[in-house]
């Protein structure tokens, strides 16, 4: 293999690795896995020992360990989605407040995702706001600081609420999915099912008038549509959200506008919607 060939296939690897999730580093020294000749990361000897301890150590551990799996990922496993669904809307209606609601959150088990997330992300902006928005779920960068679209995607956002006299401190803003999924995957039907209640709760105590939802996902969790996205953005749906009656309406996500920046146009015609049902 010529350096070109082992320097192309080693961005391939690391592209992959991206978009996979992987953001850390497990070794001091990088390895260069395609190299031929090259040596063992760790000499045989030491390499034998290292096997006996660990096996050692985990045959001692054992029970211990066992005794301490009562949380995230024994739950997470054993926990079948319809009772996790079940045990979602028990936790959810019992919250009396935000800061109940993100409490329960935090404890929650019975999603996988927060066993690979860094945090939980909750929301961001001022749950007082007239107008909520609602994405899917949080990205590497959201991730890491604990706040929804912070990213790319969320200056973006933030420079298209500007454009209609908005900011964070007029707005509230959170995702259907409240983990990161490995690799920014698109959130699974039962993730997001799973997910929904508290979204549900979060929009209820949160008492928006007007709900948007950002993308194809939360516009079909939330508003039960079935169509796609540029079918439906644009239009005013009823949204009840347990107490009241709301106006709801899809738009585009800020992610699927870095991508297709000419469609910012019709984003545009959407928050102008937006605005002008925020002065009446």
């Amino acid at each position: 293999m010529t350096s070109t060939d082992r320097e192309g296939a080693a961005r391939e690897l690391l592209a992959f690795y991206r978009e996979a999730g992987v953001d850390a580093l497990l070794e001091e020294t990088p390895t260069d896995r395609f190299a031929t000749d090259r040596p063992s990361a760790v000499p045989a000897p030491r390499a034998e020992a290292a096997r006996a301890k660990g096996e050692a150590s985990s045959a001692r551990a054992a029970p211990t360990r066992e005794r301490e799996l009562p949380g995230r990922v024994a739950a997470a496993v054993a926990v079948s989605p319809e009772a996790a669904v079940m045990a979602a809307r028990e936790a959810a209606k019992s919250a009396a407040s935000l800061e109940e609601l993100r409490a329960l959150l935090e404890r929650f088990e019975g999603c996988a995702l927060r066993t690979t997330a860094t945090q939980l992300v909750f929301a961001d902006g001022n749950p007082q706001a007239r107008v909520m928005f609602v994405g899917e779920a949080p990205g590497r960068d959201e991730d890491i600081e604990g706040l929804p679209f912070v990213g790319r995607s969320g200056k973006l956002l933030d420079r298209m609420m500007a454009a209609i006299g908005l900011d964070r401190t007029s707005a509230y803003i959170a995702n259907i999915v409240p983990w990161r999924p490995p690799g920014n995957r698109t959130p699974t039907p039962q993730e997001s099912a799973i997910c929904l209640p508290f979204m549900l709760r979060q929009i209820e105590l949160a008492d928006p008038d007007i709900l948007i939802c950002l993308g194809n996902p939360s516009t079909q969790t939330l508003l039960n549509s079935k169509e796609g996205i540029l079918k439906t953005r644009g239009r005013w749906f009823p949204f009840h959200t347990g107490t009241r009656e709301i106006r709801a309406m899809a738009t585009l996500h800020p992610a699927y506008l870095l991508r297709q920046p000419l469609q910012k146009r019709l984003a545009w015609r959407d928050f102008l919607a937006i605005k002008k049902a925020l002065a009446t």
